[in-house]
């Protein structure tokens, strides 16, 4: 394959992975507006948001398993298709019943795109080719949503929240047409069939976990579902003869490590991405648009560092590039534990961002590295589809723990605080999975 196809292949990959990071966030900044436009109450409100959280949660696996046994062009295909009809009815939505539907429809083409994105870059790319692609695809993990939080406030202020969703068509309809000129369509399917009670019991366990930490009824029910599903689920992939989802991936440290990291790392910054625009809002009086902007900090330096990281990867290796990263988000999350209104935004917000920011552009590539390391082709849709799945469930787990243990506070600025401090523990125990599963593991290669 010549560089210009691999180039035309890792921009439709980014871009179309770019688009669905783009609309978890997007809603951050925009939620005012979508309230004032449909007469949505809290509750409504809040499954607009989580609507999308349990079709993309608990569908991953199936979308990266449908991707090994159909093909991964095809099957990425229908995932843009999903995700374009989704994104035409978010903004077509005149209540509270079509954006939740549409926002539930949209899910489930990202739950089908997210696996097979990187599923495809594991197809296409080799060697040092590979280490950059992964390392562009971790960066677009983190631009696109921090990246969210500002474009969600300029079309909230400045044009419709409808814009950042009827956008996605006419994007995605390009990425169809793209796909079927540049991809390469895969001459052998692999040996699999579909994993009948495998899919059952891992959407029914998965979407009952989401519901279980982000419903508002019934949520105890919907856990001790979550628990016997899921259960199910790992007895039958540990007999079956094709499994979904290879407990093998498991068996490996580094991919282990990486896992662990990234669900406890994505928890930590949904939950400041979530929190932090309201608390500029409410003590600092900014509009959505100031709000989004202000996480410029954060984005730049997260864009800047990525960039490097490829190179940085080949000199200090990817495991250095995990503790560096990892701590530098985590001494960013703690300082914004200290913010006040008489510190201002300069001091007390802007200035942690950047570290997160660095901590952000050094940290997202290499999980990603960690999450397919030593994988072979037959289970790179497997390996991508668990990658996304604790990068989905991570921020959903975390962001719900850490806002149910802070909301209570009355005090909203000590509430934040606690939030953050919450946040850099999550970020401590990312830390702690890198140093007691990945490092040893590096350390005996080197032996």
């Amino acid at each position: 394959m010549n560089k210009n196809n691999q180039k035309m292949i890792l921009a439709i990959i980014l871009i179309s992975y770019f688009m669905i990071l783009l609309d978890n966030s997007i809603i951050f900044t925009g939620t005012v507006k979508i309230a004032a436009d449909l007469q949505l109450n809290p509750t409504l409100l809040s499954w607009v948001s989580n609507a999308y959280s349990l079709t993309f949660g608990g569908l991953l696996l199936l979308g990266g398993s449908l991707g090994d046994i159909f093909g991964r062009k095809r099957i990425f295909a229908i995932g843009l298709f999903v995700f374009a009809i989704g994104s035409l009815f978010v903004g077509l939505a005149n209540g509270a019943l079509m954006i939740i539907l549409a926002r539930a429809f949209q899910g489930i083409g990202s739950a089908i795109l997210a696996p097979t994105t990187l599923a495809l870059l594991m197809d296409h790319f080799s060697g040092e080719a590979r280490t950059k692609a992964i390392a562009a695809y971790g960066a677009t993990a983190g631009i696109g949503a921090s990246l969210g939080l500002v474009i969600g406030g300029l079309f909230a202020s400045l044009l419709s929240w409808r814009d950042g969703f009827f956008i996605n068509v006419p994007i995605a309809l390009i990425m169809l047409v793209l796909t079927a000129k540049f991809i390469p369509t895969q001459t052998k399917s692999q040996a699999k069939r579909l994993d009948v009670v495998g899919a059952g019991t891992s959407m029914i366990g998965m979407t009952a976990l989401v519901y279980s930490l982000v419903g508002a009824e019934y949520r105890l029910v919907a856990l001790g579902l979550a628990v016997v599903m899921i259960g199910g689920f790992i007895l039958r992939e540990a007999k079956a003869a094709a499994p979904m989802m290879p407990l093998r991936l498991f068996t490996d440290f580094e991919r282990l490590g990486g896992y662990i990291a990234r669900f406890c790392y994505l928890g930590t910054m949904l939950s400041m991405w979530f929190l932090t625009p309201q608390l500029m809002q409410t003590q600092l009086g900014f509009t959505p648009l100031l709000a989004g902007l202000a996480f410029f900090p954060l984005t730049i330096m997260n864009f800047v560092v990525a960039l490097q990281v490829a190179k940085l990867t080949a000199r200090f290796g990817n495991t250095r590039l995990l503790l560096i990263g990892i701590s530098t988000t985590a001494i960013g999350m703690s300082l914004l534990g200290f913010f006040t209104v008489q510190i201002g935004y300069a001091i007390g917000i802007a200035v942690p961002m950047i570290l997160m920011g660095i901590g952000q552009g050094l940290t997202l590539s290499p999980l990603t590295v960690a999450g397919v390391a030593n994988t072979d082709a037959t289970d790179a849709g497997a390996a991508s589809g668990v990658v996304n799945m604790v990068h989905q469930i991570g921020g959903s787990i975390g962001l719900s723990l850490i806002v149910a243990l802070s909301a209570n506070i009355k005090n909203a600025l000590v509430s934040y605080h606690v939030a953050m401090w919450l946040a850099t523990g999550l970020i401590v125990l990312a830390l702690l999975a890198v140093l007691l599963l990945i490092v040893p593991t590096h350390k005996k290669e080197r032996h």
